[in-house]
């Protein structure tokens, strides 16, 4: 897995200071570390009967169709309010600093089938957890959590601790 950091920079000071920024970017425009990295997050699903992959916007939308394809499954987005046109879940969860939602189709995940949710970060967890809790509103079962970065400091793992958590690239 080290090799494959080789390809995302790291930019100090983004967005704000203090802040070390890993940027995907510079992985996502180079075929061999693109297909590694899909090939990492899918690969831990495979056999797992998934239906549907949920891609949180909007870099788990880079993610989710390729492991989608990989899978068989389907592909789910996860939007910010007002960005979808049918009817809507939705879920509101905390931010540091307020609360933010996320919206999805009804009719996106049906009763009983097994929903993976792939996202490029795993920072403090509230995210994920959220889109976790709408899945399940819906009928469906969260077979597992991807994400291609985990930064372990900040023990996003702990609020996911109910569910398969994997992430390809791990920094302290």
């Amino acid at each position: 897995m080290e090799d494959l950091k080789r390809f995302i920079r790291e930019v100090p000071d983004f967005p704000k200071r203090g802040i070390l920024f890993y940027d995907i970017t510079t992985l996502l425009k180079e075929p061999v570390g693109l297909h590694w990295a899909v090939d990492l997050l899918a690969n831990h699903y495979v056999g797992k009967a998934v239906h549907r992959v949920v891609g949180i916007e909007a870099r788990g939308f880079i993610f989710a169709p390729m492991v989608a394809y990989r899978l068989n499954a389907g592909f789910v987005p996860v939007r910010k309010p007002n960005k979808l046109p049918a009817e809507k879940a939705r879920v509101e969860y905390a931010l540091e600093y307020g609360t933010d939602a996320l919206e999805m189709h009804k009719d996106a995940v049906e009763q009983g089938q097994n929903v993976l949710i792939i996202d490029d970060l795993l920072a403090t967890g509230g995210t994920a957890a959220a889109v976790a809790r709408m899945v399940e509103s819906l009928g469906g079962k969260v077979v597992g959590l991807g994400f291609l970065i985990e930064l372990n400091f900040l023990n996003g793992r702990q609020k996911l601790s109910a569910f398969d958590v994997h992430s390809v690239l791990q920094y302290q």
